[in-house]
This record gives structure tokens, C-alpha cells and sequence, in this order.
């Protein structure tokens, strides 16, 4: 069944998005306007949903599609996040308004099945039942090579009354059949146990990625690429539901698809080229197009100390779109003598690089003078 959510809210929260101005929500208007990777056919994300629909202990279960603007108390307190988490934190968040977010976790979707009538009369049987989300997240990240700040996730979970016995073991088996699904029968996994605010006992699935096509710096390693766990009782219980156990996972399709293909740069999975989207297939090596050269420009400057450097990775991406292949911080440093007791001085280095063409300098400098020009006004920051 497809479960449909009142998004009335999120329509409201949408619309005065677009009544403004100002950078941060120029931002997150282009990142809501980015496509649904997870249900575009061709893509890889969408091949992987299919792959793990198709699990027989998944068979069918329900399809929600939730909201992407979701209320912060919903996300963080229903799920037991401690008051002190980072993602809490808009260093780490794009808040809406004060009270609403751009969705971090598909595992939100816990609380908007239970809410949906028809689950809940469903509940009120005694009736066991099973639920799967994807589509896009977004936090504020790192830039390089596989970040972004909107990327896409996988979660579902089965619940049924306490009368009804379901184990680890049963999770365990899903988790298995899942890896087996998008990398094939041969590929060796391990399960190892983890820690998550909304599950206890917790699992995570790490890959033997030399047994995968991957290269580079990972291969011979373990990967993680699934979490997973049995749904507190108290996490249910917020969310008004008594008397049910299950398990739940959840994992971003990026992490897969780049494993699987060994994709160099998680932009590839955004190419409009076709010499790249003929090469996106799953279990296929990629091989690049061409490598075009890279372009370094460094950036320093003085700043507030209650600057946040994940907004510069934001920022960045913002001004220079997805020419910008890396961004690193290469130093930090105060100096109350020479700068003043409430500021710090910052360097980053930021890599340039197309995947089409071939940058000339005359741009790079032009967008790097503009993310300059950006920086001062947006953090009343002095460019050294």
C-alpha cells in the first residue's frame, strides 16, 4: 500500500521559503528543487530501491513518502536525540524556521506511519505490519569527493504486537539478504553491534569491499554502510504506539552505488553527460570519462570567533556550484594582539575541477573573487 502524508504544513513552510531572500534560503529553495535521484529511472539510486524492494522478507510492505520539511521536535526529541547532538545544531542543520527542518533522516518516517489512520486502526487489530522510505536528506558537510549536502537514504522497519516473537536474528537475516540484493550472492559482509539514539540492541553491516569492485584508499577494508536495530520501546511510546516490538535499518543509496560502481566523485550521479550515465550501472567499474585538470585557489580570512566552518562548506557549494570539488581547512589560529580578543583567522584550500570541460584561470578567478566577495558580506569577514 502507498501511504500518502498530509503535507499541508510543508506546502505553508515551502511558500514562505520563497518569500525570501536571503542566502540561506536561496539555498535551500535550489536543494528542495533538486530531482528525487532515488525514484528517477536510470539512475543507480533508483535501480538499488528496486533491488531491495524486491527482498522477499520486504514483499509488501508499505511505501510512505514523508514530508521534506519536517518539525525539529519530531525529528530530534521523538527519536531520542540528546539535547547536546550536533544535529541539533544549525552548524549541522538547515533550519526552515525556527521549529522546522529539512529533513536529516528518513528514519522521520517512523512517526508519520504511525500517525496515518488507516496504520492505526490497523494497530488497534493487533495486526503486524512493515513500512520502506527513501528519498533525499540533507545536512550541511564536508565538500570532497564523496559528500553532498543533499543526498539520498533507504529505511524500513517491521513492527508486530509482543505476542509475535521477532528477534535479532530476524534483522540479521534481512540485513543479509539486502547486501546480497545490491552486490550479489557472493559479496561478504559482517554485522557488528552499534549505538543509535532510537534503537537498542543496534547493528551495523560493514562490507568487504576488496570483494566489491571498489578501489583506492578503501580497498582490502571494511566499509560501513548499513545501521540498523530494534526500535526502543520508549521511541514507540512517544509516538503513541504500546504493546509492538520489531527492527528497523536504514542506509544512504550514495554509499552503495559509489561502492558498487567504485565511482570516483559523488557528483557523477548528478551527470547530464551521457558518455557518464551510460557507465552507471551497478556492479560495472567506472571508468572516467577523461580527467580534467584541477584548478587550487586558497582563501583566508578574519573572522567572528562564533563562526561555524561547516557554513563555509556550504557556502562555497552555493557560490560555485559543482565546480568545486574539494574544500579544505587548512589552518585555524587567534592571535588576540593581532586580530582582537573576538576574532580567528581561517585558510581554506578549494579545488576547482569540472567533470565535462576543462577550467581556464580567468573563470576560477572571477568565481573565487565572487566567493571572497560573499565571505565578507555574509560572515563580515576581512579577506587577508
Amino acid at each position: 500500500m502507498d501511504i500518502k502524508i498530509d503535507r499541508s504544513d510543508e506546502t505553508r513552510l515551502r511558500g514562505e521559503l520563497e518569500s525570501r531572500s536571503d542566502f540561506e534560503a536561496l539555498r535551500m529553495k535550489r536543494y528542495l528543487s533538486m530531482p528525487d535521484l532515488s525514484r528517477t529511472q536510470g539512475s543507480p539510486l533508483h535501480e538499488i530501491v528496486e533491488r531491495v524492494k524486491k527482498v522477499p522478507a520486504l514483499s509488501g510492505f508499505d511505501i510512505i513518502e514523508i514530508p521534506e520539511i519536517v518539525p525539529a521536535n519530531i525529528s530530534f526529541d521523538l527519536f531520542d536525540f540528546p539535547a547536546d547532538h550536533p544535529a541539533r545544531s544549525t552548524s549541522d542543520t538547515y533550519y526552515a524556521d525556527e521549529k522546522n527542518i529539512l529533513r536529516t533522516h528518513d528514519t522521520v518516517f517512523w512517526y508519520y506511519y504511525l500517525n496515518d489512520p488507516a496504520i492505526k486502526e490497523r494497530i488497534a487489530k493487533g495486526e503486524a505490519m512493515g513500512a520502506l522510505c527513501f528519498g533525499k536528506v540533507y545536512r550541511k558537510d564536508e565538500i570532497d569527493s564523496r559528500h553532498m549536502n543533499v543526498f539520498h537514504q533507504f529505511g524500513g522497519w517491521y513492527i508486530a504486537p509482543d505476542s509475535m516473537p521477532v528477534e535479532p536474528d530476524d534483522l540479521k537475516k534481512v540485513l543479509g539478504d539486502i547486501v546480497h540484493a545490491v552486490f550479489g550472492p557472493e559479496q561478504k559482509f559482517r554485522i557488528n553491534t552499534d549505538t543509535f539514539p532510537y534503537t537498542d540492541p543496534s547493528f551495523e553491516v560493514e562490507l568487504d569491499v576488496e570483494g566489491t569492485a571498489a578501489e583506492g584508499p578503501a580497498k582490502g577494508k571494511w566499509l560501513e554502510i548499513l545501521g540498523s536495530g530494534m526500535p526502543k520501546k520508549s521511541v514507540l511510546e512517544k509516538m503513541g504506539v504500546t504493546g509492538y516490538h520489531g527492527w528497523a535499518f536504514g542506509f544512504g543509496l550514495e554509499r552503495l552505488a559509489i561502492t558498487s560502481m567504485s565511482l570516483p566523485d559523488i557528483r557523477l550521479l548528478w551527470s547530464d553527460d551521457e558518455r557518464v550515465k551510460k557507465q552507471l550501472v551497478l556492479g560495472t567499474e567506472f571508468k572516467e570519462v577523461s580527467k580534467f585538470p584541477p584548478i587550487v585557489r586558497d582563501i583566508s580570512f578574519i573572522v567572528g570567533k562564533d563562526f561555524v566552518p561547516n557554513n563555509f562548506f556550504d557556502l562555497a557549494r552555493e557560490v560555485a556550484g559543482d565546480l568545486v570539488e574539494d574544500v579544505s581547512l587548512l589552518d585555524k589560529y587567534e592571535n588576540d594582539e593581532k586580530f582582537g580578543a573576538d576574532k580567528m583567522s581561517y585558510a581554506y584550500r578549494i579545488t576547482y575541477r569540472s567533470l565535462d570541460r576543462t577550467l581556464t584561470n580567468e573563470e576560477i578567478d572571477a568565481l573565487h573573487k565572487k566567493l571572497e566577495e560573499t565571505t565578507t558580506n555574509e560572515y563580515n569577514a576581512t579577506i587577508r
